[in-house]
């Protein structure tokens, strides 16, 4: 398999040697170094404890690294205080969690407005088809004007994702968001990610402990105490639940067939 080298520049994420501590323990993230090209879906997988949420937060400016910057396109997060912070997550990052927080006193229609009008646009019915459009894309068009509390567990993390892309962000950041559901609504839930990406250029970057997930994802990054241990390009769940069963030893290597990790040049997307 070909790779390319991607310049941060050229990235829809870049993290530089990022390392976050808590307290006088061991850091949670150690010096990472990760590039996320455009148009990309990306998994970060490794056991409990092995920095996948952390990396998240740094990543996605819920947190700032104790050293190291994270760039969200051309942008330093390290530059920007609070404000700047709030204001990019909001109007280039779409968020795609287990807990979904959804707003139970809104209609399906209005929590996935909401990330509009906060940005600062005015209820209207351009606006009304615009997350009309979103829920249609998930197929949920139909309850549109139903409470989250009468959806299933599966229908309701469809409206998180059409929430999540209703201003198009640049990055897509998803915090396991199948670990509640069964197999099939999970498959059904990744597809949807997965298209965001085929079909609309987003980049996802999704945390997973889930080796089935993973295979929806162009590539895998293994994460073991803060550090990148190893990436699969295309993964299979074979040779992820390999990777995962050798993570802290040797056959970290023998099941990446040798390659190790890859590095900060990821394979060219499918």
């Amino acid at each position: 398999m070909t790779t390319t080298a991607v310049t941060e520049n050229g990235a829809a994420l870049a993290l530089d040697r990022v390392s976050r501590a808590y307290g006088g323990g061991a850091p949670a993230l150690d010096g990472v170094d990760l590039v996320v090209p455009r148009g990309r879906f990306l998994a970060v997988m490794g056991r409990s404890g092995s920095g996948k949420s952390t990396l998240l937060r740094c990543a996605a400016g819920l947190e700032r690294p104790t050293a190291g910057r994270v760039r969200i396109g051309g942008t330093d997060l390290a530059t920007l205080r609070t404000t700047g912070l709030t204001r990019l997550r909001r109007d280039r990052i779409g968020f795609v969690f287990q807990s979904l927080n959804l707003v139970s006193a809104l209609n399906v229609r209005e929590n996935v407005t909401l990330p509009l009008l906060l940005a600062g646009a005015r209820e209207s019915r351009a606006l009304d088809a615009r997350a009309l459009a979103g829920l249609d894309a998930v197929g949920l068009a139909d309850r549109a004007e139903d409470r989250p509390e009468s959806l299933s567990g599966g229908q309701r993390q469809r409206v998180a994702i059409a929430r999540a892309l209703v201003n198009e962000p640049e990055v897509v950041f998803a915090d396991e968001p199948t670990a509640a559901l069964d197999p099939v609504t999970a498959a059904g839930v990744l597809a949807l990610l997965r298209r965001a990406v085929d079909e609309r250029g987003r980049t996802v970057v999704l945390v997973t402990h889930d080796p089935t997930a993973a295979t929806w994802a162009d590539e895998a990054v293994f994460l073991d105490r803060g550090r990148i241990a190893g990436r699969l390009d295309r993964p299979d769940e074979a040779r992820v639940r390999a990777v995962l069963g050798g993570l802290g030893t040797a056959g970290v290597r023998a099941a990446l067939g040798g390659l190790g990790e890859a590095g900060r040049q990821p394979a060219v997307a499918r």
